[in-house]
C-alpha cells in the first residue's frame, strides 16, 4: 500500500493550490479528483476575476481585500500569460444606490489597500464606453483589476505541483476514509478499479461537496453548517472593447460584472440559495431573466433568451445565515478533526484569487504538528 504525507481531495483551484504548496514544502502528496480533468466543478464556473473584491469594503472586510490584492499582485508577476490587468468601469446613475462620493471613497480605500490608481472618466468620453446607456448617467469611474481563465489557471497550478513531485489522479472517487493511529486509510476507485492508500494528513478541498465527503470519513468529524449558494453566468453575443463593467443591479443593488470573454460577453453572477446536489446545479429561468434584465437596463442593444449563447452555474459555500448571500462575509474556514493533533483539514469557502494564501495556511498548520521537510520552493515565487 502506497504511503503519502498528504492526500488532497478535490481538483479545483484550492485542491491544486494545496498540492502545489505541499510539494513545494517537501511533502509527498497525492491529489484525488473525481472528474476526468481539473476544474470541472466550481473552479470552472467563476466570474473569471482575480481581484481584491471592491464590494467587500462595504461590509468592512478590509483584511480579505488586502490579502486578495496581495495575491493578485503575485499572480500578475508569476502568471502573466494567465492573469492580466483589465480596466474596470463603474457607471453611476441618478437613481443608483451608491453615490459618486461613496464610490470615490471606496476606490480611495481600495488604492490604499493595494488596488492601484483610479480616475474619473470625462463626460465627453461616455459615448465611447461600449454602448452603455448614458441616460441619467452622472459619473463614471475607472480602476484596474485582473481577469483570468479559471480552468487554465487551475491546470497550471496542478502542473506546477506535478513538477515539484506531487502525484495527480483523475477519475478517482473516494469510497471510504478510515482514521487510524497514524493518519487516514483511503479507499477509492480509479477508472472503476478499487485502490487503497494511506496518508498522515488529508485535505478536504472539495468545495460544495465538502460535507458530502465528510460523510465517508470514519469516525465522522464535526462539520460546519453551510448554505450552498448558486451563481449563474451567461455568455452573450457582442464585444466589449473598453474593459469590464462593474454594475449595480437596479432591483436589489447587488454587484454584477459584464466582461469580455472569448470574443463574447460574460455577465454574472446571481446568488441564490441552492438545496440540491452540486452535481445537478443548472441555471434557472429566473436567474437567466434576472441577468438579462440587468444587461438590457444598462446597454443599448436589447437581448432575449434566444440570444443567450451559453449559461452555466456553480455553487459557493457560505456560513449558514438568515441574511442575504450578498451581505454575508466571505471568510475562509479551515476545520480540523482534532485541534490538538489535527490530521484532517476541511476548507470551507475560499476565493479564486486567494487560493495560494489558503493553501499556505493549511500547510503551515500541518507543519506545526509534523515539522518542516526539505523545502523545494516557495509558492509566492513559482512561475505558472
Amino acid at each position: 500500500m502506497t504511503q503519502y504525507d498528504i492526500i488532497t481531495i478535490g481538483g479545483g483551484i484550492h485542491g491544486a493550490g494545496c498540492a502545489q504548496a505541499a510539494a513545494a514544502q517537501g511533502y509527498s502528496c497525492l491529489l484525488l479528483e473525481k472528474y476526468p480533468a481539473p476544474a470541472q466543478g466550481t473552479s470552472s464556473r467563476s466570474s473569471k476575476l482575480i481581484h481584491g473584491g471592491l464590494r467587500y469594503l462595504e461590509s468592512r472586510q478590509f483584511s480579505l481585500v488586502k490579502e486578495c490584492l496581495y495575491e493578485r499582485r503575485l499572480l500578475l508577476e508569476n502568471a502573466p500569460e494567465l492573469v492580466k490587468l483589465v480596466p474596470f468601469y463603474i457607471p453611476v446613475y441618478k437613481h443608483s444606490q451608491r453615490s459618486p462620493l461613496l464610490i470615490r471613497i471606496g476606490l480611495i480605500l481600495y488604492y490604499l489597500l493595494g488596488g492601484g490608481r483610479f480616475k474619473k472618466i470625462p463626460a465627453d468620453q461616455w459615448p465611447a464606453l461600449d454602448s452603455i446607456s448614458t441616460t441619467d448617467l452622472i459619473a463614471v469611474y475607472q480602476y484596474w483589476d485582473a481577469q483570468t481563465d479559471d480552468i487554465k489557471l487551475t491546470k497550471a497550478v496542478i502542473k506546477s505541483a506535478q513538477t515539484l513531485g506531487a502525484e495527480i489522479c483523475m477519475n478517482a472517487t473516494v469510497q471510504n476514509i478510515q482514521r487510524d493511529s497514524h493518519g487516514y486509510l483511503i479507499n477509492f476507485t480509479f477508472n472503476n478499479e478499487s485502490r487503497e492508500c494511506h496518508a498522515q494528513y488529508v485535505i478536504n478541498a472539495t468545495g460544495p461537496w465538502i460535507n458530502q465527503l465528510i460523510q465517508h470519513i470514519h469516525p465522522e468529524p464535526d462539520i460546519l453548517n453551510i448554505d450552498l449558494i448558486a451563481g449563474t453566468h451567461l455568455v452573450l453575443p457582442g464585444h466589449l472593447d473598453k474593459g469590464i463593467f462593474y454594475l449595480e443591479s437596479p432591483t436589489d443593488g447587488r454587484a454584477i460584472f459584464v466582461a469580455p470573454w472569448k470574443n463574447h460577453i460574460l455577465i454574472g453572477t446571481t446568488e441564490t440559495l441552492f438545496s440540491g446536489s452540486p452535481d445537478e446545479i443548472e441555471p434557472t429561468s429566473a436567474e437567466i431573466e434576472y441577468l438579462l434584465s440587468i444587461y438590457n437596463h444598462y446597454f443599448n442593444k436589447q437581448l432575449t433568451r434566444t440570444d443567450v449563447i451559453e449559461s452555466f452555474a456553480g455553487c459557493r459555500v457560505l456560513p449558514i445565515s438568515e441574511s442575504s448571500a450578498f451581505s454575508r462575509p466571505r471568510v475562509t474556514t479551515i476545520l480540523t478533526d482534532n485541534p490538538d493533533e489535527p490530521h484532517l483539514f476541511s476548507i470551507y469557502g475560499g476565493k479564486l484569487t486567494a487560493y495560494r494564501a489558503t493553501a499556505e495556511s493549511v500547510i503551515r498548520q500541518i507543519q506545526s504538528v509534523s515539522g518542516k521537510r526539505g523545502i523545494k520552493a516557495h509558492t509566492k515565487n513559482l512561475k505558472l
